[in-house]
């Protein structure tokens, strides 16, 4: 990865774990960003989910359109171009997606708030591989949970029995050829991530940046099986700002590789939707008081930030 944020081998979790654990939280201390090796997700299965998404976006306007609920905030099924709006922003992300959510059963006390997920059916594999990179990608997030409560003095598995059901979701992007010259709008704005985690399988390409302490960008590219895994808002608050949300963008590449497509699936990691979040005991300090003076829980928080980015009204 670019510069100095550091990319850490979760095996070693198992082999070196108090080590690894200080490092882990080093990195999210002071980026907010760590990339994440080693996690055993197969290839196969990350190259032929990136196969099926691709394959849906080259769809046409009018048979993706069929699987875009309006009203819905893009919780489930396909959102078009020219939607979502990074919080404050003028102007709208250049970017279509796809959301996949958790399945749940009818009876679930939490079926309220996820909707069943939609499966484009000209896609042949599109649930197989689709919801198979979900589920790899939500265990590799609760494993990452257990270290980063461990690194700030809670019980290894704390964050198991608020994320089992969490309102987690994945997002394949398509970001699309920039065909204009000069255009104000870049493919993701500046922003920051409203959840706990945010997993990104496929930064390969050029345009995510992080923006540092200094106020300068800093480009993060992987290589090998790396996953980028970076601090949502939820979290930051749950730990009083012991882990910062860092504000990050993916902006528009120079010359010609503007006129090629972008493609990213990361995944965004939820707690439950009754979890309060509320700053921990463990992070207010003297140094560190409490920055909070409301409740607020998680499902009440996601609704508030998707009015922002104008997912709904």
């Amino acid at each position: 990865m670019a510069n100095h944020v550091p990319t850490l081998d979760i095996r070693r979790y198992d082999t070196d774990r108090k080590a690894f654990v200080a490092e882990l939280g080093a990195a999210y201390r002071e980026y907010g960003f760590c990339g994440i090796s080693g996690h055993g997700i197969a290839q196969d299965l990350i190259d032929n989910s990136y196969d099926v998404f691709q394959r849906f976006f080259a769809l046409p306007t009018e048979t993706k359109l069929k699987y875009h609920l309006a009203g819905t905030g893009g919780a489930r099924g396909y959102t078009p171009f020219g939607i979502e709006t990074a919080k404050d922003s003028k102007y709208f992300d250049l970017k279509e997606f796809w959301h996949v959510g958790r399945e749940l059963p009818p009876s679930s006390p939490y079926a309220e708030y996820m909707a069943p997920n939609l499966w484009p059916t000209e896609i042949p594999g599109f649930k197989e591989y689709g919801y198979g990179l979900y589920t790899a990608l939500d265990a590799l997030g609760s494993r990452v949970l257990r270290a980063l409560a461990l690194h700030i003095d809670l019980p290894e598995n704390y964050f198991d029995d608020k994320t089992n059901f969490g309102n987690s979701i994945l997002r394949p992007i398509h970001y699309p050829p920039i065909t204009q010259e000069e255009i104000p709008n870049v493919r993701a704005g500046a922003h920051e991530d409203i959840n706990f985690i945010t997993l990104l399988v496929g930064a390969s390409a050029e345009g995510l940046q992080l923006l540092q302490r200094n106020g300068e960008w800093l480009p993060i590219t992987t290589q090998g099986d790396t996953i980028v895994v970076n601090i949502g808002d939820m979290l930051q608050r749950l730990t009083n700002h012991v882990y910062p949300s860092t504000t990050h963008r993916v902006v528009n590449p120079p010359g010609e590789k503007a006129r090629q497509p972008r493609y990213s699936v990361p995944f965004f990691l939820h707690p439950n939707p009754d979890v309060v979040l509320d700053p921990l005991p463990q992070t207010i300090t003297a140094d560190n008081p409490n920055r909070y003076d409301t409740s607020i829980t998680s499902h009440e928080y996601l609704q508030q930030r998707l009015r922002e980015i104008k997912l709904i009204k």
